[in-house]
């Protein structure tokens, strides 16, 4: 089996796959602070308490946008599943041409999204993750990946908000009945919300008017499922598409 490990500033994911098949996902709290024994025995906690075992996994693959964490998985690999993980880097197959200024500015989640993407739908396309920032990453028809954008996450511009903002409560993030609100629970609620979603749209209509062809818009992240209902741009969402392009990625690296 497979264990793929996509390590973001906020949170972890982690996807057990049989060949092809994802059979169960985990979602743990990114700890730079966690020692390799601490994360050797949530994994086995996370393993046993869903009936499979650490001596299953003969492949691992991990990408991560935290290095300290990176050392700490890899040897946690090592020592507690007795494999050598793959990690997402130089050197490392992924089949995608980065047509940027300098590659290797461009975070191994945002390329594996990419690969997935390419695979899953082929190209041209526009890949949004909604993480700790909310990326947009632009595929093209031939497989390249040639730029994209960078913008605050909705949790951390809330976060922001509330600790600026002394008076303001913090909120459970749901879309309130209306746009205009009759409250201030539900002002936040829309303006946070509803202005995500306006930014969403409106960048990836600028993208659509540079790019000139007709393209699919994809979401993933953690608050994808959240925001794509109210998208008047987004196609497609895919929660594990991280996870599946690890998948991907492995299987041309074996």
């Amino acid at each position: 089996m497979i264990l793929a490990i996509d390590v973001g500033n906020t949170n972890t994911v982690l996807g057990l796959y049989e060949q092809d098949e994802l059979l169960i996902d985990w979602r743990v709290s990114t700890d730079r602070g966690k020692t390799i024994d601490e994360y050797g025995i949530l994994f086995r906690n996370l393993f046993e308490s869903n009936s499979f075992k650490l001596e299953e996994i003969d492949r691992i693959i991990i990408s991560s946008v935290v290095p300290p964490v990176i050392n700490t998985l890899d040897e946690v690999a090592i020592k507690y599943f007795g494999v050598e993980a793959l990690i997402i880097g130089p050197g490392v197959k992924t089949g995608i041409n980065i047509k940027m200024d300098n590659p290797k500015e461009v975070g191994a989640d945002r390329i594996v999204n990419t690969v997935a993407a390419n695979n899953l739908y082929g190209g041209p396309a526009i890949i949004i993750d909604f993480g700790t920032a909310t990326t947009f990453d632009v595929l093209s028809k031939q497989g390249e990946y040639v730029g994209g954008v960078i913008a605050p996450g909705i949790g951390i511009s809330t976060e922001a908000l509330f600790n600026q903002a002394a008076k303001l409560p913090k909120i459970e993030l749901n879309f309130p009945p209306k746009v205009i609100a009759k409250n201030t629970h539900n002002a936040l609620q829309s303006g946070i919300l509803y202005g995500f979603v306006s930014q969403v749209d409106g960048i990836v209509k600028r993208m659509k008017e540079e790019i000139s062809e007709e393209i699919k818009v994809i979401a993933t992240g953690g608050l994808a499922e959240l925001i794509s209902p109210y998208s008047e741009e987004i196609d497609i969402h895919n929660e594990f598409l991280t996870l599946e392009g690890l998948r991907f990625i492995e299987k041309m690296n074996r």
